[in-house]
């Protein structure tokens, strides 16, 4: 950022750089509003890289007869996946029904529903399944012999808010990653606030920038209502309930593609996911929360817990010395009556001041629904601020997911292998593994990558295993990467693949090459 700069005046200043933050900074920015967000650390830091990386509408929430919730997500599900089929797709879920769960007729109904609550055109609806014969049951225990299959899909969840944040920039919003908003004082026109780089973030130490903004939103996720009480003179008086959700990683337990969904006799739901090719992510744990935000981690007890629960239902025990990696997010729900965390809405609310320039303030929602949260927030946005342009997304890319045009198409979603066959021909002279893993996360930005490269040695320096100079430099350039966390653990999971040192590696290379 140059010292002119330093001063910006906008329509909309968002504070958080996750999920929710991202998605409204993109339908704003495509609406024409001048857009700053700024996030305190990197794009998806803590919540939204912490989730268990599925677009599902929630079949456990019709237990807890959240029926418009659970439409709202199933609606979103196909929608999400066309705008972006290199980060997401289809799954299909396999319930081994166990005779300590609820009767079997009863969990069909509940999967009827289910398919017909939305309308679906890509994803199959669910059937019974004979575990004895089918690929699913070979892992389990002899005693499950029947279940069930429906379909939902999954997302890598860091990527989806970094889409989200690189289509907001290049319709003109300016995004601060690792930057803090300090302090905001409110007028009756417009905010004032002032935002503060940590070192190395821009172009000086510690830059601190001056916004003037005449609308507010407060997207900060697990602080959303510490930001809203310090915003107001008065002080927001609100509370979230923070739910701590812990996963663990373990070698690939399973060979078929087919994830698990476990209803278990306690009621708690945990899955059991393809992960990584080479890998099972399982979680998650439900837990009240009343730690450092900025601190979250897997106990003892919920390794243990997972770790049980998963033998419970496969005849090859999980053992605490089989996780080879965990992660723990704290999600930020709305309060309720709701004694268990299990039972506490996942459904968001919004919450306008008018008292002065506006602020909007987001608690809660799910990963699933942050486009219809974010349409819906620039919606209320927009009646103040007085743009006529109005909701766009649902017919709209994310960066990388027009593989066939402009326009979301289920035939991505349906044909990207072959599209990705393709891709393998046209850049023969890279490994076709390799060429698939850009593809997964780049999509049709593969071609920016390797533009004017015709050779493996265009790549550059290869500096680990499967990370090359070209990568790591359009990370930087086009996606906020500064650390090699960032790059390892966001941006890509090849930390799981490479072992120990690659970060500290990486981190003298790009200490070395500053760019």
């Amino acid at each position: 950022m140059t010292q002119a700069q330093q001063k910006i005046d906008c329509d909309v200043l968002i504070v958080g750089g996750g999920i929710n933050g991202a998605g409204i900074a993109r339908d704003a920015a495509g609406r024409g509003l001048s857009v700053v967000l700024c996030e305190k650390d990197d794009l998806a830091s803590h919540t939204s890289s912490a989730s268990t990386k599925l677009i599902h509408g929630g079949l456990r929430y019709l237990e807890y007869y959240e029926f418009n919730l659970v439409r709202k997500a199933l609606i979103e599900r196909e929608v999400l996946l066309r705008s972006a089929p290199h980060i997401m797709w289809p799954l299909r879920f396999v319930m081994p029904h166990d005779k300590g769960q609820r009767p079997a007729l009863l969990i069909r109904a509940g999967l009827f529903l289910y398919d017909f609550l939305a309308k679906r055109e890509i994803l199959p609806g669910s059937a019974g399944v004979d575990l004895r014969s089918h690929a699913a049951g070979k892992p389990l225990k002899p005693g499950f012999t029947r279940g069930f299959v429906y379909s939902d899909g999954w997302v890598d969840d860091a990527r989806l808010v970094v889409l989200n944040a690189m289509d907001a920039a290049e319709k003109g919003a300016t995004i601060l990653t690792r930057t803090a908003c300090t302090s905001v004082s409110r007028q009756a026109d417009k905010w004032q606030a002032t935002l503060r780089q940590q070192p190395g973030a821009g172009a000086a130490q510690g830059q601190q920038i001056e916004v003037n903004a005449r609308y507010l939103v407060n997207a900060a996720g697990p602080w959303t209502a510490d930001f809203l009480n310090g915003a107001l003179p008065q002080g927001g008086g609100k509370q979230l309930r923070l739910i701590k959700g812990s996963h663990i990683i373990v070698k690939r337990i399973f060979e078929h593609d087919n994830a698990y969904i476990f209803q278990h006799p306690d009621g708690r739901i945990v899955f059991a996911i393809p992960y990584e090719q080479d890998f099972t992510l399982i979680g998650t744990t439900d837990l009240d929360y009343k730690g450092d935000t900025n601190q979250v981690a897997i106990d003892q007890t919920e390794i243990d817990y997972l770790c049980d629960l998963a033998s419970y239902y496969f005849a090859k025990p999980i053992k605490p010395a089989d996780v080879v990696w965990t992660y723990s997010g704290v999600r930020p729900l709305v309060e309720d009556e709701a004694a268990d965390a299990k039972a506490v809405t996942r459904d968001y609310r919004f919450e306008v001041d008018q008292g002065g320039a506006p602020l909007l303030s987001v608690f809660g929602g799910k990963i699933t629904t942050f486009r219809k949260l974010a349409e819906e927030a620039v919606d209320l946005i927009a009646k103040d601020v007085n743009t006529k342009n109005g909701a766009w997304t649902e017919q709209a890319c994310l960066p990388g997911g027009d593989l066939f045009g402009a326009t979301p198409q289920n035939r991505a979603v349906l044909e990207f292998d072959g599209w990705v066959h393709g891709l393998q021909t046209r850049y023969h002279w890279l490994p076709p593994k390799l060429v698939r893993r850009y593809a997964r996360a780049y999509g049709s930005r593969i071609h920016t990558l390797l533009e004017g490269r015709n050779l493996l040695s265009d790549m550059g320096e290869r500096i680990l295993d499967n990370l090359y100079e070209a990568e790591v430099n359009y990370l930087r350039k086009h996606e906020w990467a500064r650390d090699a966390k960032d790059i390892l653990w966001r941006r890509s999971k090849l930390g799981l693949h490479l072992g120990a040192g690659a970060e500290e590696r990486l981190g003298e290379w790009l200490a070395a090459h500053p760019n």
